[in-house]
Order: structure tokens, then sequence, then C-alpha cells
């Protein structure tokens, strides 16, 4: 299948990337620019901000509690950007989404960022609050079932990382692993998956830029040699939540997310890998406003409410 017209039509619409090194204050601010004002977002019955006490410090953290109810299953939100771009404001949208359609509270974490914070301090981050939201479970209203994780791009990452890390420490509370077009395998070896080639030039994120976007985190500390780097070459993925992997047709990425669900499933994990034909990479964030990729919230629902 072809790019949707509409993502095309977006994309011919870039502006050429200027030469030279990438500059991540200027990128962020441009990020924030585009985000929705406050009376354009999806309502929810209460959204709020607050500063999670974990062991790695002070995280701050956004909740979105869909509904008034006695309590809530939960799901702690990884944002995507490279290590390096996103944050509680530029995904703001997409845990809204994943809030009102999941009927889950929904903790979206606002990690620390690379290059300022060297490796792996956005992964402790995550990981902390995750344990976080299970200890705080009378003050989140949290019923004991559900707590899922689930992120975007390098987001999914984290959430392979995190799920993984989870097992080793013996903390069992993670019920779900969710991860959208996530970046699995960090060295970029395009003679290893065939999407890195096939998509390699014109649908959004290309392959070459791959490693200058990624140049951030790993000349922080990451070496993507680490399976918490890049989650794919852990040996053994038995005994892992169940997990949803969600790739796109025309990303670069779409190959080593399929491959980590096969392996899950090899290592006998209950797990989907789910393609969104017309694709690419980010239509989550940016796109799910198109019907047929704003379908991928009640998948996700549906693979939920399954576990």
């Amino acid at each position: 299948m072809t790019l949707h017209p509409e993502i095309a039509k977006f994309i011919a619409g870039l502006p050429a990337h200027a030469p030279g090194p990438l500059d991540p204050a200027a990128m962020r601010a441009g990020d924030e620019a585009h985000v929705a004002p406050l009376d354009e977002r999806l309502p929810l019955h209460a959204v709020q901000d607050m500063t999670a006490r974990t062991a790695t410090g002070e995280v701050p953290v956004r909740i979105y509690t869909p509904a008034e109810a006695d309590s809530y299953g939960v799901l702690v939100y990884f944002h995507g950007g490279a290590f390096f771009l996103g944050s509680l404001e530029t995904h703001d949208h997409v845990a809204r989404s994943l809030a009102k359609e999941t009927g889950l509270k929904v903790i979206s974490v606002g990690y620390r960022l690379a290059p300022e914070a060297a490796f792996p301090a956005g992964l402790d981050d995550c990981y902390a609050v995750v344990r976080w939201a299970a200890e705080e479970r009378e003050s989140l209203a949290w019923d004991g079932t559900t707590l899922a994780v689930a992120g975007d791009s390098s987001g999914g990452t984290f959430v392979a990382a995190v799920a993984a890390r989870a097992h080793d420490d013996g903390f069992h509370g993670i019920t779900h692993q969710i991860l959208y077009y996530p970046s699995l395998d960090l060295d970029f070896d395009i003679d290893r998956y065939a999407s890195l080639r096939e998509n390699a030039v014109g649908y959004g994120m290309e392959t070459a830029g791959l490693k200058p976007f990624n140049a951030f985190y790993l000349g922080s500390g990451a070496d993507p040699a680490d399976p918490l780097v890049s989650p794919v070459k852990r040996t053994d993925l038995s005994g892992l939540p169940p997990a949803l992997v969600v790739t796109a047709e025309h990303d670069p990425l779409r190959d080593e997310g399929e491959l980590y669900g096969r392996r899950l499933r090899e290592a006998g994990v209950d797990a989907t890998v789910s393609r969104y034909e017309g694709a690419g990479h980010g239509f989550v964030q940016h796109f799910s406003w198109i019907p047929e990729y704003h379908r991928v919230f009640d998948e996700t629902r549906a693979f939920l409410d399954r576990h």
C-alpha cells in the first residue's frame, strides 16, 4: 500500500532540513510551539500535573483521569522523541486519547532527556515512576489490577527496557507492555532489517537520520550492544508481560519491532504484532486524527481487555 495521502501531503510540505549539527534546544522549542491550546484539547474528568518522588529523585508527571470512579486501572506512558525531544506537552494529546479510549488512569512521565542527562537517567525515571505508581495505590485510586506501560518510538524502547528490568528485579506488577513503532535496535545496521532499506527515503523519518537523531543518547553513554538500550538483543524474553507491538508499513524501524514480537512469542509470551498499512513512523503522535489510525486506541483497549 502506498503512503496515506494525508501523510504524503504533510511530508511534501515539510521544509528541507538545514545542513549542520542538530540543535536540541531549538528543536524542542519548535515542537513546543505546535502544541494545541488548552481549550482545544480533548476534555477529561481531570488532568493534574504533579511530582512523583521516586528512588531517582523528583520526576514530573501528568495524571489523566478519564471519568469519575472509585478506582482505576493504571497505564504509565513514556513519550517518544529520540531520547532528546518530546515532553508532557508535546504528547499530551496522545495521553488524553489513551485515557479516554482505554478508561485507564494514565500517568505520563516527564523523564530526563539526553544529552543533558546521561544514560540511564531517562530509563531510570521511567522505571522509578512505574514502581512509584504501584506504591501509591491509595492516592492514585489504583484498583490493583491493570498496571500497563506504553510508549511510542523511543518511548517504546523504554517500555521494553522497563519490562525487562522489572522482571530481572523480581517486580511482576507490570501487566501489559504496549509499544508503538518502537526503536529496539540502536546500532542501525541496514543489512539486518529490510525496512531500513525499503523505507529509507521519502516517508518522513529517513534511515540516514537515525544515527544523528540518536547520537545525543548514544553519546551520553548508551551502548547499542546493551539490551537495555537495544531490547531486541536481550537473550531471554521469557516471563515478560503480554505485549502489543504496533508497527507502520513505511517505517524504517518496522522490522525490528516485528522481530521483537516474534521473539516474544517464541519465548512463550502472548504477543500481538499489528502493522498499520499506509502509515509511517510517528503516526500515533501526528496522524491519529485520521480515522483508520485512530483505531490504534481501540486496538489498545481491546488488547488490555483480553488480558
